[in-house]
């Protein structure tokens, strides 16, 4: 999805999709709201409501998300993942850190932000650690996968 384009499938017969042996996840929302990074969005049916963002925080620019799709209302969705996804639980009490790289799709009533721990330590090679993080306060879920998916800003999708 990279550039934020989108392609339709019409017709009676079935469509099969895929992006890179990545794995797809399929899940269905019943009225609810989930927001996808754009690199991972696979497919979605007609009943489910679309809009493209792009974040412009300069760490999620530098971690190559550059755009999110936020869906809502009842129907399949399909996102991928580089091997098994792992969901975490955010509460009032326990905010959750994620990479941008690794961090897939999070429930539509949060709002990340970018923490950046970069200093003089980083740009010399000494930091240690992710120098931006994603924070996600609240009550909800976010989906991360076990890989650090870097995304070229000339790179062709396979989609």
């Amino acid at each position: 999805m990279s550039g934020a384009s989108l392609s339709k499938a019409e017709g009676q017969d079935q469509v099969y999709l895929a992006d890179a042996g990545k794995k797809v996840i399929i899940i269905q929302l019943h009225g609810e709201e989930i927001i996808v990074n754009g690199n991972d969005l696979l497919a979605f049916e007609p009943s489910i409501e679309y809009e493209i963002k792009m974040m412009k925080k300069l760490g999620a620019m530098l971690a190559g998300g550059l755009f999110n799709v936020r869906l809502r209302g009842t129907g399949m969705i399909a996102f991928t993942s580089h091997y098994e996804p792992i969901t975490l639980r955010v509460t009032p009490d326990a905010p959750v850190y994620t990479d941008p790289n690794a961090t897939i799709a999070w429930s539509g009533n949060l709002e990340p932000t970018f923490k950046s721990d970069i200093s003089l330590r980083t740009f010399m090679g000494r930091g240690g650690g992710e120098s931006f993080q994603m924070e996600f306060k609240g009550d909800g879920l976010v989906v991360i996968q076990p890989f650090e998916e870097i995304v070229m800003a000339n790179s062709q999708g396979s989609r």
